[in-house]
């Protein structure tokens, strides 16, 4: 009885909880393989920027529908693509790196974003548009998150192949510029889909952490996605019932609960952690 009042009662009892996990599990399936090839190809600042930068779009989509969620995150993505188009011309045609590019722009529009909201808004509204609030999404915006998750499994699952050949050839996708860009625009789209629940500063967590953490226990491509899809879904199962039991806000308790699974893997992982790296294991030849 104990195990079925703390883990499964707030699901059954309350339909917010229930779409709560299921928004979880849309963004877990949506986000973590993403996270997995950014991380691969060393991209995951570029995500941080992105993520950052759909604030101003977001921003100016709530003075002008207050909190609607379909509109912040069609202000969003329209933000974030503009973004990582401004990045993208700037690696190409200046002397900047694409970390750079993205670092300058993703810094000017986070600060456009905060200074819209201070200006026009609350810090109750600056709060949700920065943490979000995975326990409030209503059904609309549940269908909107499983259908990007469910566009950005397929479309991936149809580049996957070529993905997977620019992590061994770094300049394998600058040939091909219909790809990368299509990769990024995946990575706004999952972002955006996951600002709804964890706002703009929280939204990267569950698409990088769990693709960290799952370096530590695999080597293979394959294992290390469905390694992050679970692990990002049952740190958010477990985020979600420390935030219903003990009054936390659900959003950093999904992501403090993801960095616990981080930590956990850079202590004692199977490759490269500090375990292996203070008691390597002794091959021998025979």
């Amino acid at each position: 009885m104990i195990l079925y009042h703390y883990i499964i009662e707030p699901f059954l009892d309350y339909g917010f909880m229930r779409r709560a996990l299921t928004a979880c599990a849309a963004i877990a399936i949506g986000s973590a393989p993403l996270g997995v090839f950014l991380v691969l190809r060393r991209m995951a600042l570029v995500g941080d920027a992105i993520s950052h930068a759909i604030l101003p779009g977001a921003s100016l989509a709530f003075l002008f529908f207050g909190l609607s969620l379909t509109a912040m995150s069609a202000g969003g993505l329209v933000a974030g693509l503009l973004i990582a188009l401004i990045a993208g011309l700037l690696t190409r045609f200046t002397q900047l790196k694409e970390d750079a590019s993205f670092t300058g722009t993703y810094l000017l529009s986070l600060a456009t974003g905060v200074l819209i909201i201070s200006v026009k808004g609350t810090s109750i509204d600056l709060m949700h548009v920065l943490f979000g609030n995975v326990l409030a999404i209503d059904n609309a915006s549940l269908l909107l998150i499983c259908g990007i998750a469910t566009v950005s499994a397929l479309i991936l699952t149809a580049i996957y192949r070529t993905l997977i050949v620019e992590c061994f050839d770094a300049g394998f996708l600058r040939a091909g510029t219909s790809i990368h860009l299509l990769f990024l625009v995946l990575v706004v789209l999952n972002l955006v889909a996951a600002f709804q629940a964890l706002g703009t500063l929280m939204a990267l967590g569950v698409m990088v952490l769990p693709a960290i953490a799952a370096r530590f226990w695999t080597s293979n491509i394959d294992n290390t996605i469905a390694f992050a899809i679970v692990a990002s879904f049952a740190s958010s199962f477990t985020g979600l019932l420390l935030s219903y039991h003990y009054a936390l806000p659900s959003g950093p308790a999904i992501v403090l609960t993801t960095g616990m699974l981080y930590i956990a893997s850079v202590l004692f992982g199977r490759y490269g952690s500090i375990m292996t790296y203070l008691f390597p294991q002794r091959h021998f030849v025979n």
